[in-house]
């Protein structure tokens, strides 16, 4: 059996193919099944995310034609279409790729987290669904603890590279313990969004949204535990922000420095830290010249972004170190696959002469002779039959000159040579 991965991403694909050969959740199951019905495919899991589509696969040959046929078949597309975006890893190259995405190395951030939950729901719709067998359980389990040792053991995700991820971080190296801080965020698009998110999972105590739709701010709010309110409201809250972090698409200004000079009043002068990520800005610049505020613009921002890209390039190197090892590491478990059956042959049939040599020597007792007598007879007997199979089969190689079967047989049996 060979493993294979088969698929295309953000690299290898405009977003508009990878929008017709997305999987949606509903036609995931169908389709696991009515790939591994192909008698050419025994296992199969797929993972389908906004930037990549990939099967993995366990396949009767080398030859992917009967999968990448499917493929177009079912997204119902001419072969040519989606072909030229196609990578095909086999074995050791799919293991490598699989270990390489769960990691976060293949993202389109680097060192993202979000991959290996992803990962983890392909799995477990293909383990529902039926279609993973041995190879893809060992693999997808390898694969999850690979990812996890990276997390673990490098600074993959541990620097901002993203403009919510910095502005949260800059929040986190401020206030020591932002369960007691309240944020405002200003906006409900998808950069406050991810902001949110960000605070939300470092354990921020309030969250207050604000927007001009009030509908939407209210929808991410909610999400959240947090509370909405319209743009209008903000000066009646803003003294309850010690975080003020605002991405809206206003030409104008939405924070002025007297606002800010009236809730710091209200604070009785207490620090409030404000991350401007707008552009055009949202915050007047006036307002970072006021004693009790640190202020913060995109560009501000950007320094973080580009210290936190080199450090995960950084952790990246020893990550590709660790998945080395790790490749190495599977393959020799799938390697060992080949020996299964033989072993298993080999057993069943000196345990059939184990039952023959037993059953003789049960019959000797019921005869009245003695236990003694019964139990050298038996050691004598399997001895002879254990043997007997492979001593014609070594003496055959000597007459026949076949050296490397007799040193073969020496490093099977531990055999040693001995003086003469």
């Amino acid at each position: 059996m060979t493993l294979l991965a088969l698929g295309l991403n953000h690299k290898t694909a405009p977003v508009d193919i990878r929008e017709r050969v997305a999987f949606t959740p509903e036609k995931l199951p169908v389709a696991l099944r009515e790939l591994s019905a192909n008698d050419m495919v025994s296992e199969v899991a797929i993972l389908s995310t906004c930037n990549r589509t990939e099967l993995y696969c366990g396949i009767e040959g080398e030859d992917s034609r009967a999968v990448r046929e499917w493929f177009s078949r079912f997204h119902e597309l001419n072969p040519e279409e989606v072909e030229p975006f196609f990578y095909i890893h086999p074995d050791k190259m799919a293991v490598r790729h699989i270990l390489r995405v769960a990691s976060g190395l293949d993202s389109l951030v680097l060192g993202e987290p979000q991959i290996l939950g992803q990962m983890k729901q392909a799995y477990s719709t293909a383990t529902q669904a039926g279609t993973a067998g041995q190879l893809l359980n060992r693999l997808f389990q390898h694969t999850f603890t690979v990812a996890k040792q990276v997390r673990t053991d490098t600074a993959i995700g541990a620097s901002p590279v993203s403009v919510a991820f910095a502005a949260v971080s800059l929040a986190r190296q401020i206030f020591s313990d932002l369960s007691q801080h309240t944020a405002l965020l200003i906006g409900a698009g998808e950069t406050i969004e991810l902001v949110a998110r960000h605070l939300h999972e470092s354990g921020i105590g309030r969250i207050i949204v604000a927007n001009r739709t009030v509908e939407k701010a209210h929808k991410l709010a909610s999400e959240f535990g947090g509370y909405a309110i319209a743009l209008s409201e903000i000066p009646d809250h803003l003294q309850e922000a010690d975080l003020v972090i605002s991405s809206t698409a206003s030409q104008l200004p939405i924070l002025g420095k007297g606002a800010v000079e009236s809730a710091l009043k209200q604070r009785k002068h207490r620090p409030m830290l404000m991350v401007d990520i707008a552009v055009p800005r949202d915050i007047e610049s006036q307002v970072g010249e006021l004693e009790d505020v640190f202020l913060y613009t995109v560009d501000d921002l950007q320094e973080i972004i580009q210290e936190g890209l080199r450090s995960r390039q950084e952790a990246a190197k020893q990550a590709e170190e660790i998945i080395d090892t790790q490749v190495t590491h599977f393959m020799s478990w799938l390697r060992s696959l080949s020996a299964v059956e033989t072993i298993r042959e080999f057993r069943h049939a000196n345990e059939a002469l184990r039952d023959e040599v037993l059953q003789a020597a049960l019959r000797q007792l019921h005869s009245g002779k003695s236990p003694e007598f019964v139990v050298n007879e038996l050691a004598r007997q399997l001895t002879n039959k254990l043997m007997h199979s492979p001593c014609n089969s070594l003496k055959q190689a000597g007459y026949d000159g076949r050296p490397e079967l007799l040193e073969a047989a020496r490093e099977l049996f531990n055999l040693k040579l001995t003086d003469q």
